[in-house]
């Protein structure tokens, strides 16, 4: 776990063997988007930017008017009018770093030394300060796709206000069918789907995350499995629909009790650079007896048309 009260020192211990992380790491929402500082992303000059500039058409109807009314009355002008949505940027910004300590005692195993200097082949980690970045840019990463699917918007108001970028799950309003505690159902999939065809969705590049539990009724609910005497089990990825091909992807930082259907065609992250550089990494002023470095992100996620997007809330997940 990591620990916020300081830089790694001799009493965070060092041990053999391989280095493993453990837990729901996977970002595959980030990883569709070519991750951070790589892919599909575009660059702001301020806080608040725009998302996408909606607009929509009257009803359609059998619209006709009279030879003479074409003549001499003329068409009655229309205007359609376009509206603004926003999202907003948000701060990631980590320390880490090592005591020069840490740094020399690569040799202490279990707070037992080792003066064999050979052990530091032995020894995953090489560098303690390039160890503790690779950690931390991991956990960016976590949180980021965390907001991707529940980050929920606070406006950049002033200095002492933590903005907060909105996310799949609190941006979609149009396209939302309740799940009313119950498990999910092919008929509510079905349900909106039909919506969402019916509101404008393009379907051009439809993937439903979905976590854990809802992955395994997915595939429960679409699935079948010839008959074999050596091969057991199914696994959906992508369905098939009336309205395009629909790829399925395991998001454990996907809520629980909801599927997302989102076109990632529309998707990409949004970053405010600092003099240039998307991720800053640096080092700290030298005031200590150690390296002091951090990292400092702000980035925000572009959703275009929520319109486009999809969500069934609500769900039983257990």
């Amino acid at each position: 776990m990591g620990s916020p009260g300081g830089y790694a020192e001799r009493q965070d211990l060092n041990y053999l063997g391989q280095l493993l992380l453990v837990g729901n790491t996977q970002t595959p929402a980030l990883s569709m988007l070519g991750g951070m500082g790589n892919g599909v992303y575009k660059t702001v000059a301020g806080f608040t930017y725009p998302v996408a500039q909606p607009y929509s058409l009257n009803a359609a109807s059998q619209d006709v008017v009279s030879e003479d009314d074409a003549a001499y009355t003329g068409a009655t002008k229309v205007t359609y009018t376009r509206g603004q949505d926003t999202n907003y940027i948000q701060i990631h910004h980590k320390a880490y770093g090592a005591s020069y300590a840490k740094l020399s005692a690569y040799g202490e195993l279990g707070a037992v030394s080792n003066v064999v200097d050979s052990v530091r082949s032995d020894n995953p980690v090489q560098n303690e300060v390039a160890f503790q970045r690779v950690a931390a840019m991991k956990q960016l990463a976590n949180d980021l796709e965390f907001t991707i699917h529940q980050g929920t918007a606070v406006a950049p108001s002033a200095g002492n206000v933590a903005s907060k970028t909105r996310g799949f799950l609190e941006a979609i309003s149009t396209n939302a069918v309740a799940g009313g505690s119950a498990y999910l159902t092919k008929s509510m999939i079905d349900e909106l789907l039909r919506t969402m065809a019916d509101n404008g969705a393009l379907f051009e590049n439809m993937i439903m995350f979905a976590n854990s539990f809802q992955k395994q009724k997915i595939t429960s609910i679409y699935g079948y499995a010839p008959e074999d005497r050596n091969v057991g089990g199914v696994n959906i990825k992508q369905i098939e629909t009336d309205f395009g091909i629909i790829g399925v992807v395991y998001s454990p930082k996907t809520l629980v009790s909801a599927v997302e259907f989102i076109d990632m065609s529309y998707v990409e992250l949004v970053y405010c650079p600092v003099q240039g550089q998307l991720i800053v990494d640096e080092q700290l002023a030298k005031t200590t007896a150690a390296e002091n470095r951090q990292l400092y992100l702000q980035v925000g996620l572009n959703y275009g048309a929520e319109e486009y997007h999809g969500k069934i809330t609500g769900l039983l997940y257990s």
